[in-house]
């Protein structure tokens, strides 16, 4: 079978649920990982979800902040919970679907001076790695498991616009990209849009609202990720080749999200 997982920072599921119910139509994930939902567990538009088809639902609420969700069209069990964020944040989710483990995460941004001592969102953002590459460092490599969220890091010169100018920028900086590198050898993760579309090719799946064309300027950077396991990396290149994308059409739409959704296809 196939598994279509799909990650989208949604920016209030409320206000865009018609445009979740779009993508669903033309996507058709199997697993829908929310980020941003902005609103608490009772408000979750559950059945507008169950109408396009993707009846089960795991949410990590907060009223008007943050908040993750995971709405599945099979059935979902329950996996750990990881308590990484130290300021107890909605900002982890997990569910297991068809045997793998998916964990969804919208990681602080950081604001904006990149120095642990003087900017303690900063701080909150590495400890937020530093806690979860501890966790995944525990981990059986072999076990499927999913991690998949707006991690709120670019990694790779090819992730932003302009390498040169944006690692100055949070979100780019070498000690982000270190704690991210840290995070993905903790496991020996692989990153699947990247391995569908190899550098030195761009890849962006946020662009900022200030500017009013975002294909013209392009000043995008690759916020949201899919990882896998390597439990999971034949699953993932099943045909040869893993099969992952951007959805940037969708920043397109009327009143879009900032973020595009990502998707990757694994072949259980």
């Amino acid at each position: 079978m196939r598994l279509r997982i799909a990650s989208w920072n949604i920016n209030s599921v409320r206000l865009r649920v018609e445009q979740v119910a779009r993508f669903v139509d033309e996507q058709g994930p199997d697993v829908l990982c929310l980020q941003e939902i902005k609103c608490q567990e009772a408000e979750f538009p559950r059945e507008a979800f169950a109408a396009m088809g993707l009846p089960h639902v795991k949410i990590a609420g907060q009223k008007g902040w943050h908040g993750v969700a995971i709405a599945s069209r099979l059935p979902i069990e329950d996996a750990p919970t990881l308590n990484v964020c130290r300021e107890g944040h909605a900002r982890c989710v997990s569910a297991k679907v068809a045997g793998v483990e998916i964990q969804n995460f919208y990681v602080p941004a950081g604001g904006d001076t990149p120095d642990r001592e003087l900017n303690p969102k900063f701080d909150h953002k590495l400890d937020f790695f530093e806690s979860l590459t501890a966790e995944m460092g525990r981990r059986d490599p072999q076990a499927p498991l999913a991690i998949v969220g707006d991690l709120n890091v670019a990694p790779g010169e090819f992730d932003v616009w302009s390498h040169r100018q944006m690692s100055r920028i949070v979100s780019h900086t070498p000690v982000e990209v270190a704690a991210m590198g840290a995070l993905q050898k903790s496991l020996g993760f692989i990153d699947l849009p990247r391995a569908a579309t190899p550098e030195p090719e761009k890849l962006f799946s946020w662009w900022s609202y200030r500017s009013a064309d975002f294909r013209k300027s392009n000043r995008g950077l690759r916020l949201d990720h899919i990882w896998v396991s390597p439990g999971l990396k034949d699953a993932a290149f099943r045909t040869g080749a893993a099969s992952s994308r951007v959805h940037d059409d969708v920043r397109e739409w009327e009143r879009p999200s900032d973020h595009a959704p990502v998707t990757a296809d694994l072949g259980l």
